[in-house]
């Protein structure tokens, strides 16, 4: 009896260690939800950033539309009130052309008469702008923060605020900058709200392609879609699956929020694959390693109802706090 009551014990146990193993190797969470990290931030600039750039005066910030032109002003003087510094001879708005032809400028911008298919139609020439700013650091190597700053317009006669998609990304670029204006960080800090995104990461390609300080001298993008509407208390950290190495900096956060890794894996069919989902796709292209920052799709996701209302306040400033300590791990820990 105490052999076979010894064996079974011993046979648990083995069970218990087997899974638990498993757990930890299959495990996709990086930190231990907490107690918040001693960052601090100006909660009310953010939230009144994220509001006015989600705000009905800004028409849904479509591409080329006057409310992305609006958008791009107040982040430019934003970026100015900080004292960054600028990048670009034009100063902090990096204008690029982009052209609509046949069936993609008939759906985008319909000549009446035409069907939404056709390819008759003249080309369409439109101006995009991203908008850039920097803190010099100790090193010429360069982290690249992002977020884009277009919307979905006005369609049907609704707005599309975008107030998670991506005034938060947009308005969080602005509080990391606020937050590092007076640090001089290891690396230099690239501030970048970029446009064009929801039509094919039209301005992080052109950023990229036309990066003023030598692509070749950016060692990481963060980029952030998406990080103000999650109920269920998680924020993902995708890229891991194509950059293992960066895993180390975001297991030491201190948030109350989850940090999971995930949604960039090809072969996980579970998981939506995020790896082109988001601006983060243009610097993979050029092998620059990219933590992408975002929530799953929610049920506001490119609706009208995407509004400032709708988003998590609490889960958002947390979330902006817990990607700065994220940038300042990566920004000691990187060489």
């Amino acid at each position: 009896m105490k052999l076979k009551s010894l064996f079974t014990t011993l046979v648990l146990a083995l069970l218990i260690a087997s899974c638990n193993s498993n757990k930890k190797e299959n495990s996709s969470q990086l930190n231990t939800p907490n107690t918040s990290g001693d960052i601090k931030i100006d909660n009310i600039k953010l939230l009144g950033n994220i509001q006015i750039l989600a705000s009905d005066s800004l028409e849904g910030r479509g591409f080329a539309r006057p409310g992305n032109r609006k958008a791009q002003a107040l982040i430019a003087s934003e970026f100015k009130r900080l004292g960054l510094e600028t990048v670009l001879e034009t100063g902090y708005i990096q204008n690029f052309n982009h052209t609509y032809k046949g069936k993609r400028r008939q759906r985008m911008f319909p000549v009446k008469g035409k069907d939404k298919n056709d390819v008759n139609v003249p080309d369409t020439t439109l101006v995009g702008g991203n908008v850039v700013g920097m803190i010099k650091g100790k090193s010429n190597k360069i982290i690249v923060i992002t977020g884009h700053h277009d919307h979905l317009g006005i369609r049907n006669g609704k707005i599309y605020n975008g107030a998670d998609d991506d005034a938060s990304g947009s308005a969080a670029v602005i509080a990391i900058a606020d937050y590092f204006k007076n640090k001089t960080p290891n690396h230099t800090l690239v501030f970048a709200t970029v446009d064009g995104e929801e039509s094919g990461m039209l301005g992080s390609k052109h950023l990229v392609k036309n990066f003023p300080l030598g692509k070749e001298n950016i060692v990481l993008n963060i980029n952030m879609d998406m990080i103000a509407h999650n109920d269920k208390n998680e924020l993902y950290a995708c890229g891991l699956f194509h950059y293992p190495n960066l895993r180390e900096p975001l297991t030491k956060v201190n948030s109350t929020i989850n940090l999971i890794s995930g949604h960039d894996d090809p072969k996980n069919k579970t998981q939506d694959n995020w790896t082109g989902s988001s601006d983060h796709i243009s610097f993979h292209k050029e092998k620059i390693p990219f933590i992408y920052f975002g929530v799953e799709d929610h049920k506001d996701y490119h609706k009208d109802t995407d509004t400032f209302e709708t988003i998590n306040q609490e889960f958002y400033i947390e979330a902006v706090k817990l990607i700065i300590q994220a940038v300042e791990n990566f920004d000691t820990d990187l060489k």
